[in-house]
């Protein structure tokens, strides 16, 4: 009896994990950076996170100190942004009022994301009647817009910044759910989810382990451009006077606190309002980044 052979050579392994994951992580910062407006908006983002951060550093002054002698000072060497109708320096106001900004933002989207993606694989799996229920119950929330609905929350829980997150979160789950049904109704019906349920594994398994991972992708970027939105939402709030309580700096309580003398202070509501809108932007920018990066049928 002849005896088994063995192999003559060494036996090539395939490469690394690790090596494989940083070579395609390379490739998608490569592409997510091709794009200068995209790479724009992340440079802005990262600036936030910084000033976020660092705020008691950067500030100038104390951004609750008020100042009576030298209200409503246009914007000077010692006032970068100028002073508001108290004397306070809104430079100082806008650095710290990124901290709260941030803070909604992450908050909401902790939130969101979880709860909008459970929603939507459910209700997409197992259709049927749990379908039905559930997105009807989607279809009311999103049959008004997110302002009036978060302004109706806010109202039956009081003013706050912590109430205002609560309610900007009850809002801002419906459209995740309704692209995870979605992407969810596209893979149930796949080969691979098919021959998976045939080896006996449980309807819980195929969600958490093939489901809900192909689905976040598409999660992803839509919470990014939600984002902008949310900024927005909370800036209404504030304004209203529902969000964050004086003397807290945050942007749309500035606004609203300016408008009172924005036409004899034009940088009152100018200093604010222009970083909402360049970190609303900023956020838009990346989503669309994000979008042709995780797009598989991109190059």
């Amino acid at each position: 009896m002849s005896a088994s052979l063995a192999p003559s050579g060494p036996v090539r392994s395939s490469p690394a994990p690790s090596a494989a994951r940083r070579a395609e992580a390379a490739r998608a910062l490569r592409r997510l950076l091709r794009n200068p407006l995209t790479f724009g908006g992340v440079l802005v983002l990262l600036a936030l996170v910084a000033v976020a951060a660092l705020a008691p550093w950067l500030a100038t002054h104390d951004p609750l100190a008020q100042n009576l002698d030298r209200a409503l000072q246009a914007p000077s060497a010692e006032h970068w942004f100028g002073t508001d109708e108290f004397g306070r320096d809104l430079y100082s106001r806008v650095m710290h009022g990124s901290r709260v900004t941030l803070y909604i933002v992450a908050l909401v989207t902790v939130i969101v994301g979880p709860i909008g993606l459970a929603v939507g694989v459910v209700s997409g799996y197992f259709g049927g009647w749990v379908d039905s229920a559930i997105m009807r119950v989607t279809d009311i929330f999103l049959s008004f817009p997110s302002l009036v609905l978060a302004l109706a929350f806010v109202a039956a829980l009081g003013p706050g910044l912590d109430h205002a997150v609560i309610a900007i979160a009850l809002t801002a789950w419906p459209p995740v759910a309704r692209l995870a049904r979605a992407e969810t109704l596209t893979l149930r019906r796949a080969d691979f989810i098919v021959a998976v349920q045939l080896q006996g594994a449980s309807a819980a398994r195929v969600l958490w382990r093939h489901v809900t991972p192909l689905c976040l992708p598409s999660v992803v970027v839509r919470l990014t451009m939600n984002m902008a939105s949310i900024i927005l939402t909370a800036a209404g709030l504030g304004f209203l006077g529902l969000g964050a309580q004086a003397p807290t700096p945050e942007w749309g309580a500035m606004i609203s606190e300016g408008r009172r003398t924005m036409m004899e202070a034009w940088w009152t509501v100018a200093a604010p309002g222009g970083a909402i809108l360049l970190v609303s932007l900023a956020f838009n920018l990346l989503g669309d980044g994000l979008y042709d990066l995780l797009d598989p049928r991109g190059e």
